[in-house]
């Protein structure tokens, strides 16, 4: 006899428009959904650690993203579950108000699906998340708990952020697509800052129609964030996602760190080029040597702005703040204004030649990590290869590609011009659907 519950059974690994398209023929799985969703999360909790805080509330709310629930990293403001920041500072703390982008989640009829675990602050000091492939890995950082929550198919969406790396190279780690929008596209009032020039709120997902549709419904600019910049508008159809761009060109950037990768992550990134030349797409090899000075800019300003964030709250709390923290405070005490301000003109003189470097080229192709998510979880992994995007502001997207030695996922990255986050992600649908490549959900054990 067939089970008459079966019909209405969570897809394992089904995207927010796949879901959003059977919820219409199926109400009961509209209705249902989050809540198998809330029963996987606690069946594998135990080992992967995702969540500091798990919904009571999953019911269903009327909007576009209705049935669909929603990661949130601990870092972003929830009204009505604790927001720790990833401190033990905030262990408590319940904020006011949501912050605007989970607001706007709750106005499109988003079930907001718990906190997901951050490493401090978003920066260095990791949580306990362990990644659904091998829980003896790091998940990468800091969006930690988001990008493992989608990898493990207990959330079809999760937020996170990123001022180095922190969604582009866990979405790696962890065998998921990742956005990282253009600087300015997604308020962050109600998000913790890190460092105000280089803070990005992003998103997690299985497609890149997925990201797409959920940029396309929550990019919009606030007078409670100086530094929002419009996104020209755009629409996706919910049932047909983003219509791919046929044929791009692409421009390969390896930058002199190629050596260090992984010859696995190499070996990845080779095949995935070799098979968009033979989908159709023009691929030409050139770096920006320009680009090389973009890490220590990066890590000057971080350091500068992070400071004059942190240093109230490790002195008042040296006994709650990490050894990270303490010592991003006291290097960005040692730098100068002078050092700061010529960080800041290097950013500005590297956006400004976005434009030209971006001439002739739909998209930028490189890699997102040097290679598999290192063993241990007391490290989150090398930004250096997410870095230069994050400065410059530019959009750039996470797709999966394959996996290395250990049996842990690898990905591409495509980067595309600053506020063309549509044109970006059709490219990035073309790539997808040419890689043809699923990593899958993982097997996690049920434990303690």
């Amino acid at each position: 006899m067939t089970d008459p519950t079966a019909r209405s059974a969570p897809p394992s690994g089904a995207g927010v428009l796949e879901l959003l398209h059977r919820f219409k023929d199926d109400q009961a799985l509209a209705d249902n959904y989050a809540a198998a969703c809330l029963e996987r999360a606690k069946a594998v909790e135990g080992v992967l650690k995702a969540f500091e805080y798990l919904p009571v509330d999953a019911a269903r709310r009327p909007g576009p993203l209705s049935g669909i629930p929603v990661a949130i990293k601990d870092i972003i403001a929830t009204s009505d579950m604790p927001t720790t920041n990833g401190s033990q500072i905030y262990r408590n703390h319940i904020p006011e108000r949501d912050a605007w982008v989970v607001e706007r989640l709750r106005n499109l009829g988003a079930t907001i699906f718990g906190k997901t675990v951050s490493t401090e602050f978003a920066w260095r000091h990791p949580g306990p998340t362990t990644n659904p492939w091998n829980s003896k890995h790091t998940p990468g950082g800091s969006s930690s708990g988001s990008a493992a929550a989608v990898a493990a198919g207990i959330v079809p969406l999760a937020l996170g952020t990123q001022t180095l790396g922190s969604v582009i190279r866990p979405a790696a780690f962890n065998g998921v697509v990742g956005l990282k929008p253009s600087f300015g596209a997604i308020p962050r009032a109600g998000v913790h800052p890190l460092s105000p020039s280089l803070d990005h709120v992003g998103f997690f997902a299985r497609r890149v129609d997925d990201v797409a549709y959920a940029l396309s419904l929550i990019s919009a600019v606030s007078e409670l964030d100086p530094h929002g910049r419009p996104l020209p508008h755009f629409d996706v159809d919910a049932r047909q996602g983003v219509p791919a761009l046929e044929k791009p060109r692409l421009r390969i950037v390896r930058f002199e760190k190629w050596s260090r990768a992984e010859p696995e992550q190499q070996k990845v990134f080779e095949a995935a080029v070799a098979r968009l030349r033979e989908a159709g797409a023009v691929v030409e090899e050139r770096e920006w040597e320009e680009l090389d000075s973009n890490w220590s800019a990066v890590n000057t300003i971080m350091s500068s702005e992070a400071t004059h964030i942190f240093s109230g709250l490790v002195e008042r709390y040296p006994d709650r703040s990490s050894d990270f923290l303490k010592s991003a405070v006291k290097a960005g005490r040692e730098l100068t204004a002078f050092a700061y301000l010529g960080a800041k003109a290097i950013q500005e003189k590297l956006r400004a030649a976005l434009p030209a470097q971006m001439s002739g080229f739909d998209a930028i192709l490189t890699v997102p990590a040097f290679g598999e998510a290192p063993e241990g979880l007391d490290y989150t992994g090398d930004a250096e290869y997410c870095a230069p995007w994050t400065l410059i502001g530019a959009p750039a997207v996470s797709l999966p590609a394959g996996f290395g030695k250990k049996g842990l996922p690898l990905g591409i990255q495509i980067v595309g011009s600053y506020r063309q986050d549509y044109h970006l992600l059709r490219v990035a649908k073309w790539v997808e659907s040419a890689l043809e490549f699923e990593p899958g959900i993982p097997k996690i054990a049920p434990g303690k």
